[in-house]
């Protein structure tokens, strides 16, 4: 990564233009059974397709506060990024009340009508397939993305010192979050090639770290793991093997 690298949407450019095919992501959902792999560039085109609905279709802008109330799940991953992109702050867990828009889980929708602004709910349905019975009040996220644009152009350049990220409490600017991205990466010992395996949800910087930013700093690969103490121990030590997991957090 180079020195110009000063946002988390720089890094997934970056990992992009180095290698689009490499996996990103893989999530398992050990609750459902679900395996979803996404590629490098199947990861930027969905968070191309996300940040167009946030900035086109929601009228998000830079500085805005967005509550992200999801857990660790390859969308989540996918909204952190898209907000990134249009320089939406993403307050993982956030107050509804406080914030511009909301997004949800299905477990969270009553606590999401706190928010006075846009709401989007997702279902979080293994292949990303839309609620059976829409909520009300929300956008169905699974209705709504499919139909925006592959590419994405903030309307406004993204500041590299302004907020990007509210989690346990601490505020975090683009720089900062990418600055401490590689020292986690460097201090887990991850590069090019790493296969990482976490259990941990995104309600904490260690878990949005070892689930996502680190391994992106560092051109690894995160294997996101949802509900892994349904796992047996055997089937950890398979999964451990099939994947080709370098580093477990």
């Amino acid at each position: 990564m180079n020195a110009m690298t000063r946002t988390p949407a720089d890094l997934l450019r970056s990992a992009l233009a180095a290698d689009p095919g490499r996996p990103l992501v893989t999530f398992y959902d050990d609750a459902t059974g679900e395996r979803v792999e996404l590629s490098v560039a199947t990861f930027a085109n969905w968070v191309a397709k996300t940040a167009n609905l946030l900035q086109g279709d929601l009228g998000a802008e830079p500085g805005d506060r967005l509550a992200l109330l999801l857990p660790a799940h390859w969308q989540s991953a996918v909204w952190l990024l898209a907000c990134d992109s249009v320089g939406v702050v993403a307050s993982v867990g956030g107050d509804p009340g406080g914030a511009d828009l909301v997004v949800s889980g299905p477990d969270t929708l009553e606590r999401a009508l706190e928010c006075g602004g846009e709401r989007v709910a997702l279902a979080l349905r293994p292949l990303g397939g839309r609620f059976p019975q829409p909520p009300a009040g929300f956008a169905d996220y699974a209705v709504e993305v499919p139909g925006q644009g592959d590419r994405f152009a903030p309307f406004s350049p993204v500041d590299p010192a302004g907020p990007a990220l509210i989690v346990g409490g601490e505020e975090l600017s683009h720089t900062a979050l990418v600055d401490r991205a590689r020292e986690d990466a460097a201090k887990l010992g991850l590069g090019e090639g790493s296969r990482v395996l976490t259990g941990l949800g995104y309600e904490t910087w260690e878990g949005l770290s070892a689930g996502l930013y680190a391994a992106l700093a560092a051109g690894a690969s995160v294997v996101l793991c949802r509900n892994l103490d349904r796992l047996s121990p055997e089937g950890l030590a398979q999964r451990t093997e099939s994947e080709r997991v370098t580093h477990t957090v």
